[in-house]
């Protein structure tokens, strides 16, 4: 990501005689242009499965054994199971590079910029959580952002004389595909596993854009993004496991999982080019 922006920086600083020259310019006109950078989550460690193990809908049930103990006391980790006990570890969740196109346009009122950009994103990242049975067995739940459109304003101050550095703030709304998916080392019960799921959300940040010929421009932003999944669910049933397995115990249909975050998050750094008409 540092090469990135240690590149467009470079290319800014190869346009002496434009970035230079005393003439303002005028950030008026559409654009189109690409986006590259790199996706990371904050920390989730807290995260953890909630259970209903009667299905009447409300989570936060204690999956009970037939003596009464919880199922789940080894606990919970924010990440993907290694092994079938929390002695074995998780792995942490999954950054990834993210590439995006966008198209936008710009309204030029003096010192201040306002527009809109349309957006188009591809990414990797992905966010497991994993809880541990008395079995002893994991299960897993991983949510992965695929494709993701977008939709936001902008305002912007361009600086100096010739006004070829737009430093500018940015926030909308985000529509993405999630991929859910799930494991376990328990093979006995049987899952009905979940499709993937449109999830909405929104996104903000700002950054900085550098006119380095009449017809281009280079930058670097910052964007935040927050989208709600909390429609996913896994149900496990009882499979060739005995009458007296905890998933079936309060009900004989079995037990539907749900992750407790109801949010995928992430921080987004990006180098953008853009070509203006």
């Amino acid at each position: 990501m540092y090469r990135i922006i240690l590149g467009a920086a470079a290319i800014a600083a190869a346009t002496p005689a434009f970035a230079q020259s005393g003439q303002p310019t005028s950030w008026t006109g559409f654009y189109a242009g690409v986006r590259a950078g790199y996706s990371f989550q904050p920390g989730d460690g807290d995260e953890r499965i909630n259970f209903d193990n009667n299905l009447d809908g409300r989570f936060g049930d204690t999956v009970r054994t037939t003596t009464g103990a919880d199922a789940f006391s080894p606990g919970f980790c924010g990440g993907k199971a290694r092994g079938a006990t929390p002695a074995a570890g998780c792995v942490k969740d999954e950054d990834s590079l993210d590439f995006g196109i966008q198209a936008g346009y710009d309204f030029d009122l003096g010192k201040v910029v306002v527009g809109a950009i349309a957006e188009a994103g591809y990414g990797f990242a992905n966010d497991s959580v994993s809880a541990f049975s008395t079995t002893p067995a994991s299960y897993t739940m991983t949510r992965r952002m695929r494709e993701n459109y977008g939709l936001r304003g902008r305002v912007g101050y361009a600086l100096g004389a010739s006004r070829k550095t737009l430093v500018y703030g940015t926030a909308g709304v985000v529509w993405a595909k999630m991929e859910n998916s799930f494991r376990s080392t328990n093979a006995a019960n049987s899952y009905s596993e979940f499709g993937d799921d449109h999830v909405f959300g929104y996104r903000g940040g700002g950054g900085v854009e550098q006119k380095v010929d009449r017809h281009l421009s280079i930058g670097v932003v910052y964007l935040y993004t927050s989208l709600k999944d909390d429609g996913a669910r896994l149900h496990v049933s009882r499979g060739t496991q005995p009458a007296t397995n905890p998933f079936i115990l309060a009900n004989a249909a079995g037990t539907d999982f749900m992750r407790s975050h109801s949010r995928f998050v992430t921080h987004n750094v990006s180098a953008t080019a853009n070509f203006r008409f």
